[in-house]
């Protein structure tokens, strides 16, 4: 397997915080997301090594395997206490048949050969006594990923279908979930070592950014702009939501910057059917531009009345 960059890809120095690293995927997740980059095979790969390096570089347990471990580290946990339990059974019988020693893998060693053939299916696998006892179960590793969900997706209880370690797996994410929201899925993980159970796999929902909805818990807010004779006469306005468009009459003499709530137009409340937030409009009035003289001339009738 070749040496992949995490740090590189993200755009972080090795020193970096865990908030410099998610502040690094938020901003390239927004521009190589292929929902703004359709029919780009380029942006789709390198979004798809972004998601990877986040998944390592996020979690501090894989970020630290990662860096003793190069692109290894995956096995790291399983080579740890593998060394560990092999070190146990010397001490209580001295080196048996088929294992190794802790001199077997010295600092010179390349670390994805031994690795290989420990866990990659060579004659008769690490951890069997000339008896062909087993030496031990181990938990396969957990399994961290990212979905990236727009907003109206967010809102919206829907199926999603991933594939891991080959096996396809489908969850129906409920409406609502929030930015950062983790959910465990248990036994779907990697492989156990040596007959040991699956790890799990865990997934964590990053809503991205839309354009014209803020989302502050179950709350939106929402900017629409009217006319300066709307705001001085009254009308009518039409208002985008997350399930359609609503009418909303202006009131005469409206300031700019007015705030009106619509209430439970907002963002539907986890796992609570049939309640959601409300939807905050605020009126931005835009001035008329390229006045008649005839219009100038009104204006300044109403300025000096």
């Amino acid at each position: 397997m070749a040496y992949i960059d995490y740090y590189k890809i993200l755009g972080v120095d090795k020193n970096a915080s865990q908030d410099d690293i998610k502040k690094a995927y938020r901003k390239l997740a927004r521009k190589l997301h292929p929902d703004l980059n359709p029919d780009d095979k380029e942006a789709e790969k390198k979004f798809k090594e972004l998601n990877e390096a986040n998944e390592v570089l996020s979690n501090v347990e894989n970020r630290t395997k990662y860096d003793k471990y190069g692109e290894n580290w995956k096995h790291g946990e399983e080579y740890e206490k593998a060394q560990q339990q092999q070190r146990q059974y010397q001490s209580q019988s001295g080196n048996f048949g088929g294992g190794f020693s802790g001199a077997d893998f010295g600092e010179g060693e390349d670390f994805s050969d031994f690795f290989q053939n420990m866990f990659g299916g060579g004659g008769g696998g690490f951890g069997r006594s000339s008896r062909g006892s087993a030496s031990g179960k181990f938990k396969g590793q957990d399994v961290h990923a990212e979905l990236n969900l727009n907003l109206k997706d967010a809102a919206t209880t829907h199926p999603q279908t991933f594939e891991i370690n080959g096996k396809k797996v489908r969850i129906t994410i409920p409406a609502g979930v929030y930015d950062g929201q983790q959910i465990k899925l248990k036994g779907h993980g990697n492989p156990g070592f040596n007959g040991g159970p699956n790890g799990d796999l865990y997934i964590t929902f990053n809503i991205i950014a839309d354009p014209n909805f803020e989302r502050t818990g179950n709350d939106l807010k929402t900017k629409v702009v009217i006319d300066l004779y709307t705001a001085v006469l009254g009308g009518d306005v039409e208002v985008n939501t997350l399930d359609g468009s609503v009418n909303l009459k202006v009131k005469p003499e409206t300031q700019n910057g007015t705030t009106v709530r619509l209430k439970g137009k907002g963002f539907p409340v986890y796992k609570k059917e049939g309640e959601f937030g409300d939807l905050f409009v605020t009126y931005e009035v835009k001035l008329p531009t390229n006045l008649t003289a005839k219009q100038k001339e009104l204006f300044e009738q109403l300025k000096n009345s």
